[in-house]
């Protein structure tokens, strides 16, 4: 068994007490792992302020913290391949898009590292003669950072490098489900040579670590990703705190295909925005919405694809999907697959778990059309493909905006001016035209609707981790005049 320790105030510790990870690919123990308290998140969470206002990191000038944040870039290429193999061990994710996603990891380090002494204030014309007026722009406080297991080096990478950029402190939870990677990642952190205390990570339960940790006093900013009901428990737990958040939540997002399609590249994109990452993604396009002449020519198309995809032990690189990351996550998907068919969904293929070790589950597309279907409001969260078809571009756009969520959405169509009417028209804070899942650290990303508020990437990231400050300078050497009077 493998042990990993956290990371708090610079020093890699036991904590209250320990807890098993599981290997998704046989079911069985594989890492002894630390579980943080309400204890060690107030230790973390104190580091974290005396860094801010008090250490080093506290004295530092923007361009020495964008130099810090290069080294870490470098650290994380050097290290992408003993990274991405326990990301792979611990969450099932398979090691072809592991290696590829970690190594770039590093470029949104990188980005950011870029974008530390290039957050600006600004002079303020303002209406009195006799005044000069300034904003700068300060870091937000202590962040408390909540991250999923799903693509979690790359999840908290679009959370801590923004937030080091903007001069901020942090305390990062990794999901209980695991966490190795990121308590991995710590010694990098340390390697780099952060003071101590700007980054402390530290994994635990939701009730016993994660309800401390997003209440807590010190805490100025909760930066989430994951479900919308652990989501609720944080903006509630922020009543406590006054804390602002940013919620990453998820989606059912539509994939619509038009007939004047490249149907083999929509193909194509659809097994990567559905079955890649085993569906576990929080931009899946869950709900294919295609062109009813087309239907069943793409279904056929898609149908082959699936059945062709190769599944296996995570760590093959012939492997294209892998297993879950838990069990509840296979019970989950396996009794809402059999919701939907007993709710009238045809089964196209897949459908059904395999015998035998781990926690697999087939790619699976369910034929929705003319079904109420729970697999077209429910999150699976797997590789789960909901169907329905469309006559009309308006009935496209209603059944695509038919759902509570709003993260991503895919338009396939040779139609430009179509494209752009459907861009518009679509409520989701992104949509790909004729591509699906692409991703840049200059491009910010986030939701609508159920699928949270906030945006993660981009410069825009960097400012939420600031807020402003407005000074005021008196220019005049005259005395001050009636002082009952605001002027």
């Amino acid at each position: 068994m493998q042990r990993f320790q956290y990371y708090i105030d610079g020093q890699f510790l036991d904590g209250e007490a320990r807890f098993p990870s599981v290997d998704p690919a046989s079911g069985k123990e594989w890492a002894d792992l630390p579980e943080a308290r309400e204890g060690d998140v107030d230790r973390a969470v104190n580091a974290a302020e005396q860094a801010l206002y008090d250490g080093a990191w506290s004295k530092m000038t923007a361009t020495q913290r964008g130099k810090l944040i290069y080294r870490l870039a470098d650290l994380v290429a050097a290290n992408a391949q003993k990274l991405a193999e326990l990301e792979t061990r611990d969450t099932g994710k398979i090691i072809r898009e592991t290696s590829a996603q970690i190594a770039y990891v590093a470029d949104y380090y990188r980005y950011y590292a870029g974008i530390a002494d290039k957050i600006e204030g600004s002079y303020l014309p303002i209406d009195k003669p006799d005044m000069d007026v300034w904003l700068r722009r300060e870091p937000i406080g202590v962040v408390a950072m909540v991250v999923p297991w799903n693509s979690q080096l790359f999840l908290s990478a679009v959370k801590i490098g923004p937030a080091l950029a903007a001069g901020c402190t942090m305390v990062v939870k990794a999901s209980e489900d695991g966490p190795a990677p990121l308590l991995e990642f710590a010694r990098l952190i340390h390697e780099a040579g952060f003071p101590a205390g700007v980054v402390n990570i530290i994994t635990g339960f939701g009730a016993s670590c994660g309800a401390a940790l997003s209440r807590h006093p010190k805490v100025a900013h909760v930066a989430f990703t994951g479900g919308p009901e652990t989501a609720r428990h944080i903006v509630r737990n922020s009543a406590e705190n006054l804390a602002s958040t940013s919620l990453e939540l998820g989606g059912k997002s539509p994939f619509i295909v038009f007939a004047d399609a490249d149907l083999g590249s929509a193909a194509n994109a659809q097994v990567a925005g559905i079955f890649a990452a085993t569906g576990q993604s929080c931009v899946a396009g869950s709900r294919l919405i295609v062109e009813r002449r087309v239907k069943e020519e793409f279904l056929t198309l898609l149908k082959g694809k699936a059945e062709a995809i190769v599944i296996g032990a995570p760590l093959d690189m012939a492997t294209e999907v892998g297993p879950l990351a838990t069990r509840r996550q296979q019970e989950h998907i396996a009794a809402l697959v059999d919701k939907s068919v007993q709710s009238g969904a045809r089964l196209v293929t897949g459908g059904h778990r395999p015998g035998g070790e781990g926690y697999y589950f087939p790619p699976t597309i369910l034929d929705c059309d003319g079904v109420n279907s729970p697999s077209l409001v429910n999150e699976f969260f797997g590789p789960v493909l909901s169907v329905v078809s469309f006559e009309t571009e308006a009935e496209a756009l209603a059944l695509a905006n038919d759902t509570h969520y709003g993260l991503a959405s895919g338009v396939f169509t040779q139609n430009l001016t179509r494209a752009h009417r459907l861009m518009k028209g679509i409520r989701a804070g992104i949509v790909w035209v004729n591509t699906y899942r692409a991703v840049s650290p200059i491009a910010p990303f986030g939701g609508f609707g159920l699928s949270g508020h906030g945006r993660e990437g981009g410069m825009a990231a960097a400012l939420d981790y600031t807020r402003t400050k407005t000074i005021w300078l008196r220019t005049s050497d005259d005395p001050i005049p009636d002082p009952f009077v605001m002027r």
